[in-house]
């Protein structure tokens, strides 16, 4: 597979985060730089450490596409989890330096000036990353398998949770950005016309603050990545359904199901009805994993087969 290809197998939400927010950390470094104002810098902070990760997390998802090898049987998909680690270990410092010179303003106000261009480069931070949160929505829908039902933006927050670690790290910290943009307008807004200089030191601990709730949420999302977690109970459901479909299986005994990345290592063993052959017995248990590999989720799968014995093991 060529460098292109690869490339394109990445999380295009987190390339297309990376590009956008480099752009904006660009400008709203010119603009905080030009007028002085605390809340630009922190928005400007803010961009530049969102670009930094989500460099780094579109790099780590295309290394965690690369297929298994004799030495990584099980794949590269905990590789994007390490990167979102190193992202939170930035967003963590970043934030810090954000709540800083909050503080400092708090302590020592003074009015911005260049009013106009502040709220014309906010406005395209609020545009262009509110169009990369949106993306992320939509990705968060595609992953989830929920594209088809209800709207984009209420079924991203009901299903963030099941989304891959690239894609939560983009909602998140684009929620946070947009956001961001709109704290750092109110806070030059009261500044500039009501004399209210405490509030760009506010907007900047603000958005600080909210620069930590990412960093605990990613880093809890990826830990448990790292460390092995069981699978949503919405997919356990759907692949224990699709197993019990099959008119040869009677029940299912046991059932292992762990994420990694945003893909699924399924392990399980399956009661079969009586009287089948040997022979019968082994095609119908790779009928059964080549069915369930043909869900695009599903990375691999191994299956046990024993005869039904009379007893109900398995529970919706």
């Amino acid at each position: 597979m060529g460098l292109i290809e690869k490339l394109k197998k990445g999380n295009t939400s987190s390339g297309v985060a990376a590009l956008g927010n480099t752009f904006l950390a660009a400008i709203k470094w010119f603009g905080a730089a030009i007028s002085g104002s605390g809340t630009m810098f922190a928005s400007a902070t803010h961009s530049l450490a969102d670009a930094v990760n989500q460099g780094f997390v579109y790099f780590g998802s295309v290394l965690a596409e690369l297929p298994p090898s004799k030495r990584f049987p099980l794949g590269f998909g905990r590789v994007i989890n390490i990167f979102c680690m190193i992202a939170v270990i930035v967003v963590t410092i970043m934030a810090y330096e954000t709540i800083k010179e909050g503080w400092h303003l708090l302590q020592h106000p003074a009015e911005s000036t260049n009013f106009t261009l502040n709220i014309l480069i906010l406005l395209a931070a609020f545009i262009i990353d509110g169009f990369i949160l949106f993306k992320a929505m939509k990705e968060i829908a595609i992953e989830t398998g929920t594209d088809k039902s209800g709207g984009v933006i209420g079924n991203s927050f009901r299903n963030v949770g099941k989304a891959a670690p690239a894609t939560r790290l983009v909602f998140y910290e684009d929620l946070v950005a947009t956001s961001g943009a709109v704290l750092a307008i109110i806070g030059i807004v009261l500044s500039q016309f009501f004399g209210i200089l405490a509030a760009d030191g506010f907007a900047s601990i603000i958005i600080g603050l909210l620069m930590l709730f990412v960093a605990y949420r990613v880093g809890y999302d990826n830990m448990v990545g790292l460390i092995g977690v069981s699978a949503p109970v919405e997919v356990q459901d759907k692949i224990s359904g699709i197993l019990l479909a099959d008119e040869a299986v009677v029940d299912i005994t046991r059932i292992r199901i762990i994420q990694e990345g945003r893909l699924y290592h399924v392990e399980g063993t399956v009661e079969l009805r009586k009287g089948l052959t040997l022979g019968e017995a082994d095609d119908i248990k790779f009928r059964l994993k080549d069915r369930l590999l043909r869900e695009p989720e599903v990375a691999d799968v191994v299956l046990a087969i024993i005869e039904d014995d009379d007893k109900k093991h398995w529970k919706s």
